[in-house]
């Protein structure tokens, strides 16, 4: 099987319609021998992510979670923080969340570049 890559510029792009397009060629569907149980998507390059638009006021009200597994260890961040410290990251994260949750989401991920 053949990968192929795919540039995309993510300047003035909303962030989550750039996250489902993203995860598409990641998984595949855009290719004629789509199977949901093969990894047959291509290698995603993305450029500019510092320049990704927010609607609404996603800025200010949206916030990651995650847990250090001890009691109280409820840590919040949110996404202007997030944003201003790893732009890519933000990106990767709603990239991820849109991958089917199953062991090939890790090696999907694998093939997001970001520039």
């Amino acid at each position: 099987m053949e990968r192929n890559i795919r540039a995309i510029d993510a300047t003035d792009k909303v962030l989550g319609r750039l996250a489902t397009e993203i995860a598409n060629f990641l998984r595949g569907k855009n290719r004629p021998d789509f199977a949901p149980n093969k990894d047959g998507g291509d290698i995603v390059v993305v450029k500019n992510v510092e320049k990704l638009k927010f609607t609404g006021r996603k800025m200010e009200q949206k916030k990651y979670y995650h847990h250090s597994g001890y009691l109280g260890g409820l840590k919040e961040m949110p996404l202007k923080k997030l944003f201003e410290k790893d732009p890519a990251e933000v990106l990767r994260k709603a990239v991820f969340g849109m991958l089917p949750k199953n062991k090939l989401r890790s090696e999907m991920i694998k093939r997001l570049k970001i520039e």
